[in-house]
């Protein structure tokens, strides 16, 4: 049955339309002879390596499919446009044929005809169902990619001799020329999708130079590849939709365009390269020291070194060989902190060895398109070569279920921010599908409703004892204003400062997720400290906040969630103020208290200051810290001291007398025998 052509065609056209001279008169095995000869085409096959495990090849083999933690055995023939899931992202996976490349491979392994045999029933069943572009362009982009990467293991660079039949062949041609041409005349306008669109055309052009239509593919793709970047990356080279994982599906792509084009002989213009270099610096920041990335907004948790390496030996950039490698190669980068104000992006570090710290702030817009999560003010943090604090990632985009987790990962209340009456920081609301596409016309979808919050970062220290970073959200959906003031002191431990103010009262809930690892080993002692694997939390005492660790979930790649405990902190009020200090530790648990001293301003202003006692890696360190949250006040009474400025941290002796004290250009301290010196850290 292989060998039946479109139309009821027995045998090949003695002239293809489809290719150029001379390949156009060549016979069916003829042509299949020649694409498994020498080319001089250069591409390698790129493999999703938890889509291709010999475990998911083994079921596809026998007719089972999983994706995203979910099983169907699909009987043959395959009903290729029935969805076997409540999930279309499962149906959308079934049709991006990653196991295609799977299947190359376990004929490249192993040599079993079986594999050949399956890979081409597979294709020629969707040939002879499904129309061009069904369910979305994009995925017939991924799915192009994922046919032409198969032919690589099974044609272009067979030693084993695959059995394919040489009509079936010419007909896979034709749907892949027939995809591509589809795709030239329905890209998605702009973001990920068309980029990794752009590609499919980009590769189809660059693979198959013997077709008609290949030299006008090979110039669009990179005409537009070009217009893509431009319009994707924000100024700070951070992809507009802000989800750090979908950076790096976009600079996957827009890479892959740019080495095959290096390989094989095509110019491209300066500006791709700057954009693609701006795009690797943010890339190099975010990844954490350990090698993993924040899943901020929707994404999975995982790095990208192998991508990394590639632009770094493209390149030459050694100090995106450090981060790619672990410092095994390369240069240690010369920035310690790094600032993205268009994205909102801050990295904070204690430096680039593989057991520092490292901290990333989101005091930025919600970003473009439906990736973004409602997290204002949010971060992760990692120390000592694990996530101690994480986001919470997506799990799923399907809203099918009792219990609508798509909402629930993206709520305000599932991030390390504080969360108001329970609501999200932008409004979403359920809202029916109108016009049938990805999901079927009548469903409900929570769409957003309203602006996104106007996040502005209000002061940033990049300093010798300390770096700070203070934003501000104010949400649309309430009339509470957060603030957060973030202090990394001494490169060793952090003080998180939220100061929430409305007019009227709210009930605020202050949330830091622990990752998976933290489950079954995090509790609260009796003073209401976190003790969890690497990191302690404490908060003073106040009237009316209740601490307490709640269950949790976390997801740290789609379709999969893993319970992990919460600890979150409640009050009610107008105006509430939450200090939280993070101390990450290894080794021995370290001891932690954190206890309020009373400040009064000038004219009777109330405030408070910590004080702050730890015992960490056989050092013991007490310290004070005082954020004046606004208050506009001529001076402040702390003790014996008298202070004006916005904040300032000190340090004594476990016998009181004063070791150092730290504060902001423009500040003065005062005691009783005069003016106390000052170590200013000046704005960034």
């Amino acid at each position: 049955m292989l060998a039946e052509g479109f139309g009821g065609r027995t045998a090949a056209p003695r002239e293809d339309a489809l290719l150029r001279a001379p390949w156009r008169s060549l016979d069916d095995a003829a042509l299949l002879a020649h694409y498994r000869g020498e080319r001089g085409v250069r591409f390698d096959p790129v493999i999703d390596p938890e889509e291709v495990t010999p475990e998911r090849i083994a079921g596809v083999l026998d007719g089972r499919f999983e994706f995203n933690g979910e099983t169907h055995a699909l009987p043959d023939p395959m009903d290729w446009l029935a969805n076997p899931s409540a999930d279309i992202e499962w149906h959308i996976l079934l049709h991006k044929f990653y196991y295609a490349v799977g299947l190359a491979q376990a004929w490249q392994h192993s040599g079993e005809a079986r594999c050949v045999a399956r890979w081409s029933a597979l294709l020629d069943g969707w040939m002879r169902q499904v129309p061009p572009g069904f369910i979305a362009a994009d995925v017939t982009g991924r799915r192009v990619q994922n046919w032409i990467y198969s032919l690589h293991g099974l044609v272009m660079h067979d030693r084993r001799g695959a059995p394919i039949d040489a009509a079936f062949f010419r007909r896979l041609l034709h749907s892949i020329h027939e995809q591509v041409e589809f795709l030239c005349a329905h890209l998605t306008p702009k973001r990920n999708h068309r980029t990794l669109e752009l590609l499919a055309i980009f590769l189809a052009g660059v693979v198959f130079p013997e077709f008609a239509r290949a030299a006008d593919w090979r110039a669009l793709a990179l005409a537009e590849t070009q217009a893509n970047l431009q319009a994707d990356l924000l100024a700070d080279g951070v992809h507009c939709e802000l989800s750090t994982d979908y950076h790096h599906l976009a600079l996957r792509n827009w890479l892959q365009v740019r080495q095959l084009a290096a390989r094989n002989g095509v110019a491209v213009p300066a500006a791709m390269d700057e954009a693609l270099r701006r795009a690797l610096a943010f890339s190099m920041q975010v990844h954490q020291p350990h090698g993993g990335m924040p899943s901020f907004s929707d994404g999975d948790a995982r790095g990208f070194a192998t991508l990394l390496l590639q632009a770094a030996q493209l390149y030459d950039l050694d100090e995106l060989r450090w981060v790619a490698t672990l410092g095994a190669q390369g240069r240690r980068p010369q920035a310690r902190n790094a600032h993205f104000a268009a994205s909102g992006y801050h990295v904070l570090r204690s430096g680039w060895e593989a057991d520092a710290q490292h901290l990333v702030f989101d005091c930025g817009p919600l970003g473009e398109g439906n990736h973004g999560h409602f997290d204002a003010l949010s971060f992760e943090l990692a120390a000592f070569g694990a996530p101690r604090l994480v986001d919470p990632g997506r799990y799923t985009y399907s809203e099918a279920g009792e219990t609508n987790w798509r909402v629930h990962f993206r709520h305000t209340a599932a991030h390390n921010t504080v969360c108001v009456d329970g609501r999200t920081q932008t409004r979403y609301e359920p809202r029916p599908v109108k016009e049938p596409s990805r999901h079927a016309q009548g469903s409900v979808r929570h769409k957003i409703a309203g602006p996104a919050p106007d996040c502005t970062l209000i002061e940033h220290i990049d300093g010798e004892r300390l770096d700070l970073l203070h934003g501000r959200c104010v949400s649309h959906a309430y009339d509470a204003v957060h603030e957060r003031c973030l202090v990394f002191v001494d490169r060793r431990y952090w003080i998180v400062s939220d100061t929430l103010r409305a007019a009227s009262a709210h009930d605020y809930a202050l949330r830091f997720q622990l990752g998976s690892a933290a489950q079954g080993c995090a509790a609260l002692d009796a003073d209401g400290v976190l003790a969890s694997p690497g990191l302690s939390i404490a908060q003073p005492r106040r009237a009316g906040q209740r601490v307490e660790l709640v269950p949790s979930w976390v997801s740290a790649r789609y379709g999969h969630k893993q319970p992990a405990p919460a600890l979150r902190t409640t009050a009610q009020g107008r105006d509430i103020d939450f200090d939280s200090v993070l101390l990450p530790w290894r080794g021995e648990p370290a001891r932690l208290s954190v206890n309020e001293q009373a400040v009064r301003g000038g004219h009777g202003e109330a405030a408070t200051a910590l004080d702050i006692r730890m015992a960490v890696d056989g050092v013991v360190w007490h310290d004070g810290w005082f954020h004046a949250r606004g208050v506009p006040a001529r001076h402040w009474h702390l003790g014996e001291w008298i202070f004006q400025g916005r904040w300032l941290h000190w340090r004594r002796t476990a016998g009181g007398a004063l070791v150092r004290a730290v504060s902001h250009a423009g500040a003065m301290l005062r005691g009783p025998g005069g003016a106390v010196r000052l170590h200013v850290e000046g704005q960034a």
